[in-house]
């Protein structure tokens, strides 16, 4: 990333606004060659308009945790590829060292807080009044989780929570660049036996990491040389397939989509599908959710047992082999996958086989 001063950096973007007045402060930051975080922390905000940034004091387990107090709100989780917006109020949250959950039946986060770097309290001037939301970042400057004020926010307790919060001094982040991904080791040296008979033995879906790691396998990698016992290929348009068949046979879904800080999870029906601009989209009155498709290269039919049965899921991967969107029928620990998401999953192998 390019290095600028604060004053040089405010120029620059106010000459990108003029430009581009509808770039978002993501690309923005890519097109200037600095962090998110750098942009937020200016304190002047996109589309020409001012904004109004104040640092926060880094207890992120504070801040969530007297979350249920601010009513219903929208949090945002993002990655590259896949934007996922849900509504709803912060209800069960644990925080236990760098790990943290939401569990609630709208707002479901799994938080690597080890990963949150900064923190700010954003405010932006629209033309039906203010736009609030609590925004966070990690070492690099990315967003990993974004926690925006509705009509059903109790604006008061939002205000109280960020004064209490409020970092006693500002400053320019520090922004550390991220270290390269790893490279996946040879497929050659990958034990397959070893990895297929302990596929084959897991008991529960959050064994799956642990396995990758045991062996020394990357994700895409894993699913690549395992055999179709436990995850076929499909071309990258099953994604959409998969979607739109949710919609119209009305089978709940869960979909995951995350980044190094942050993992949101929406749980049942999606209904209005709408592609614009190169991107697909779920549109629903307390979901949302837009995929940019031509970032997705490769999508995954999954199964893992369980002590519950098998687990099928829908994954899919960029360039990169980072992971996009994860897709899984609705379900509870302790109860067996739902028929009609399988039968989604098999109709979906069909059509990309045809």
């Amino acid at each position: 990333m390019l290095s600028s001063s604060p004053a040089d950096l405010a120029a620059r973007w106010s000459r990108l606004r003029g430009e581009k007045p509808a770039l978002r402060i993501r690309d923005a930051a890519a097109t200037l060659g600095v962090s998110e975080a750098e942009l937020v922390a200016l304190g002047s905000g996109p589309n020409g308009v001012t904004q109004s940034s104040v640092p926060l004091d880094g207890d992120w387990r504070a801040i969530l945790s007297e979350m249920p107090a601010v009513g219903r709100v929208m949090c945002l989780t993002r990655n590259d590829h896949c934007v996922h917006e849900r509504h709803g109020r912060f209800e069960d949250v644990q925080v236990a060292g760098a790990q943290g959950l939401v569990l609630g039946p709208d707002i479901d986060l799994r938080l690597f807080l080890g990963q949150w770097r900064h923190g700010f309290a954003v405010r932006e001037p629209v033309r039906d009044g203010e736009r609030l939301s609590l925004q966070f970042f990690d070492a690099a400057g990315e967003a990993v989780h974004k926690i925006y004020a509705t009509e059903e926010t109790d604006r008061p307790a939002f205000d109280a929570l960020i004064a209490r919060h409020r970092a006693a001094t500002a400053a320019t982040p520090g922004i550390v660049p991220r270290d390269p991904d790893a490279a996946d080791r040879p497929d050659g040296e990958i034990d397959l036996d070893g990895l297929r008979a302990a596929w084959r033995a897991m008991k529960d879906t959050h064994e799956f990491f642990g396995l990758l790691k045991s062996f020394g396998v990357g994700r895409v990698q894993a699913l690549r040389l395992a055999g179709e016992e436990f995850a076929r290929e499909l071309p990258s348009r099953a994604l959409r397939t998969a979607l739109e068949d949710a919609a119209e046979s009305k089978t709940p879904i869960m979909i995951f989509v995350g980044n190094r800080g942050c993992i949101q999870i929406h749980t049942g029906r999606v209904e209005r599908l709408v592609e614009t601009h190169g991107w697909f989209n779920v549109l629903d009155p307390t979901f949302n959710l837009h995929l940019r498709e031509a970032g997705v290269t490769r999508v995954f039919a999954v199964r893992k047992p369980t002590d519950d049965g098998t687990v099928t899921s829908i994954e899919a991967f960029d360039a990169a082999n980072r992971t996009v969107l994860m897709m899984f029928g609705a379900r509870k620990p302790g109860n067996p996958e739902l028929e009609a998401w399988r039968a989604l999953v098999a109709r979906t192998e069909k059509r990309s086989a045809s």
